[in-house]
């Protein structure tokens, strides 16, 4: 069988072949011609096409750390925040040093970078501040014992020491000028704790470090004290790459903007900087000769505790400091005794043969605790939810139940530890123990009991991610 081919193609000649091959070809130059016009997409599309946000951070107590829940910090919080304004995930990238950062952004391997940055830090071209989200001091800090320092003169002929890559150098360059003995000690990949840990071990004179860095670590060096401020009134910003389009930056000013106008941004550093209690100077040394001394001898024991319970370990810690200041063969002066303080009542309970065993009295208090945490209402959220045992564990859960009522009497969220503790005062109070179902309490030292547990807890946890402490308390339970 012979197959005809349609003749018309070829009995037009070269022409009519020609006008058939150039129609497809004229689409394609349409298309193309189309596609040129389209405007490439934003670098705030392509994070949200990607569905991710990737943030370059260092590690520290005042970028992102770990607690019991996980993943925290200032620049991690509000780092989340504004990821979950974008609507897409928050991946941090972690580095050691701020020419990584630079590095990062610029190369285009993070959007952005959150680390306690002073606005315009590095000193070079190529990135772009956002709008300070906090404002912190640099401080020159000083040992305890030695001359105070309260002028850049004094610190002429000693020897500073100060972060590399940080704007300190800057300012001591700067200063040079007047006070050409000025001398400093750059630390590479160095972080604020590592300045003053130099400072505190004698390997300088001076230090410089920013006051939110400085309230963070203070209770973990209290031989340290500020002498004087060098600089004021410094922005801590975010750093995007300068070139490009400015669709992240702008969307990042309009959500630091948000959060600094509707106090997000202030509540989040009352959380990490501003709720520490401001320990005396002999409770603070005491803390820390303890944690050094005491504390490595129980961690084990703590840690086991805690995975049997369902509790961290640094919490049953707190608990543990608060009650015996660590020390296993404490006696209160009502009988109560071991790191715990147990009653006889309760180590019988939680079937306990010694009290001021070790083992037995962090075991039997993390098991009592666990009772309690179980009786909570459900519905009561953490941290909420831990607050009101450990004030249980004080007091009793009769009597917390007490406050409770009382809360929901007055207005306010029984399930809501805030509102809860400012009730426990009136549990002894006359004019309500006649309400109260179990009877008069003392209710306050109930309250003053949780405050001092997360006081502790959260030195416990700054401890534990310091480059200083961390690593004796894990060699510790190894």
């Amino acid at each position: 069988m012979t197959t005809l081919l349609k003749p018309s193609l070829f009995q037009g000649g070269r022409h009519s072949l020609a006008r058939h091959l150039l129609a497809p070809l004229a689409l394609l130059v349409i298309v193309a011609a189309t596609m040129a016009l389209r405007p490439a997409p934003t670098a705030l599309e392509r994070i949200q096409a990607r569905g991710e946000l990737v943030v370059a951070t260092r590690p520290s107590l005042t970028t992102v750390y770990r607690d019991s829940n996980g993943l925290t910090g200032m620049e991690y919080e509000l780092a989340k925040g504004f990821a979950e304004r974008l609507g897409v995930e928050l991946t941090l990238l972690k580095v050691d040093s701020t020419a990584a950062l630079r590095k990062a952004v610029r190369g285009g391997r993070a959007d952005l970078a959150a680390a306690a940055l002073l606005a315009g830090e590095d000193g070079s071209q190529g990135l772009r501040y956002s709008t300070p989200y906090q404002i912190v001091d640099t401080l020159v800090m000083y040992r305890l014992g030695s001359a105070r320092p309260t002028a850049l003169a004094d610190l002429a002929g000693k020897t500073v020491v100060l972060r590399a890559g940080s704007r300190h150098a800057e300012m001591l360059a700067r200063a040079r000028a007047e006070h050409p003995d000025l001398d400093f000690k750059v630390v590479e990949k160095g972080s604020a704790e590592q300045v003053l840990t130099l400072l505190e071990q004698g390997e300088a004179d001076y230090g410089l470090v920013n006051s939110n860095a400085y309230a963070m670590h203070r209770a973990l060096f209290p031989d340290l004290a500020s002498g004087f401020t060098l600089n004021r009134d410094q922005g801590l910003a975010w750093a995007f790459n300068d070139g490009g389009d400015r669709t992240l930056y702008l969307a990042a000013q309009r959500y630091l903007t948000q959060v600094k106008a509707d106090g997000t941004a202030e509540r989040l550093a009352q959380r990490f900087y501003g709720q520490m209690e401001q320990m005396d100077l002999y409770s603070a040394r005491s803390f820390i000769r303890h944690l050094d001394d005491r504390l490595p001898n129980y961690t084990a024991d703590f840690r086991q505790a805690a995975d049997s319970a369902g509790f961290d370990w640094r919490l049953l810690a707190a608990m543990a400091y608060q009650e015996s200041l660590w020390d296993a063969q404490a006696i209160s002066p009502t009988g109560v005794e071991g790191l715990m303080m147990l009653t006889t009542r309760t180590a019988r309970e939680m079937g306990v043969s010694d009290r001021t065993d070790p083992a037995q009295s962090i075991r039997a208090g993390a098991g009592y605790l666990r009772q309690l945490h179980d009786r909570v209402p459900d519905r009561i959220q953490e941290p909420d939810r831990t607050w009101m045992a450990l004030a249980a564990y004080n007091m009793g859960m009769g009597h917390l139940e007490d406050a409770r009522v009382l809360t929901q009497r007055q207005g306010g969220d029984p399930d809501r530890w805030a509102d809860v503790k400012t009730r426990l005062t009136l549990l002894d109070h006359p004019a309500y123990v006649n309400q109260l179902r179990y009877g008069a309490a003392p209710g306050g030292q109930a309250a003053v009991y949780v405050r001092h547990i997360r006081h502790y807890y959260d030195l416990l946890v700054r401890a534990d991610n310091s480059e200083r402490h961390g690593q004796t308390l894990v060699a510790a339970s190894e």
